[in-house]
């Protein structure tokens, strides 16, 4: 019986946290004078989307060099990045 009670709780909770949900979202978009188009964010570029190949290319031969020296952790990271910045060339 206390479970049932518990899940029956549960569930009407639920059901009056959704309604406030919704009702609020209704209140605030009805309320609002300004278009949502002004409103959003602008989309912002993923870290992939910003890659050109000439720049894939070059990491992933430096990541090729750094395996060769059997680099790993910090070493790793300065190594590659040092590489990047002479364009995929060891120094």
């Amino acid at each position: 019986m206390r479970i049932a009670n518990l899940l029956t709780s549960i569930a009407l909770a639920g059901f009056i946290a959704t309604g406030v949900a919704a009702a609020a979202t209704t209140a605030a978009t009805t309320t609002t004078a300004a278009p949502a188009a002004t409103t959003a964010a602008p989309a912002k570029k993923s870290a992939a989307s910003a890659m050109t190949p000439e720049k894939t290319a070059i990491s992933k031969q430096c990541s090729a060099l750094a395996d060769a020296k059997k680099l790993h952790g910090k070493a790793r990271e300065k190594f590659r990045a040092d590489c990047k910045k002479n364009g995929g060339k060891a120094t």
